[in-house]
């Protein structure tokens, strides 16, 4: 842990509600609107996040799984993500979702024309942007917990004893 978190203190609520409430109130309300308001089909929004979770390493992010009306993706849906471009668990959009995750976070000078007509071929422009900013919000949020070492003191609710 790189954050010195007071006795008693929740790491999570502590860095992002009590440190800076200004900013991280104020993030915390957009990590949560990706989840609370997207339009997008449950394998692609997670075959995004997952690919995003594995680049940045965060372990709690890599622990979670969306759950929309009951329903997960199965257990190895973490695995294909990682094998996207070969996986045969994957349709068009959930493929494409992983590969833009990957290239948005390590490779974005390179999204080239050919990339956009496929994207465009399969998504609308309002999901685009969605997508976009979904990632936007792993990416950095994800980094951040990993970087300063929340995501290996951060619990899910399931895990709680």
């Amino acid at each position: 842990m790189n954050i010195d978190i007071p006795a008693g203190k929740d790491p999570i609520g502590y860095v992002w509600g009590e440190m800076v409430p200004g900013i991280g109130i104020a993030a915390s309300k957009f990590s949560l609107a990706v989840y609370e308001h997207t339009t997008l089909g449950l394998r692609e929004f997670e075959a995004a996040r997952l690919r995003i979770a594995q680049i940045n390493g965060c372990v709690f992010c890599l622990d979670w799984r969306t759950e929309r009306d009951g329903q997960k993706v199965e257990e190895e849906f973490a695995d294909a993500v990682l094998d996207w471009r070969t996986t045969d668990r994957f349709d068009d959009r959930t493929r494409l979702a992983a590969e833009y995750a990957e290239r948005y976070s390590l490779d974005h000078h390179n999204l080239d024309d050919e990339f956009w007509k496929r994207m465009s071929a399969h998504y609308t422009q309002q999901e685009i942007v969605e997508l976009s900013m979904s990632l936007g919000a792993w990416l950095a949020f994800g980094r951040l917990n990993h970087v300063l070492g929340l995501d290996t003191v951060c619990v899910l609710p399931s895990h709680r004893s």
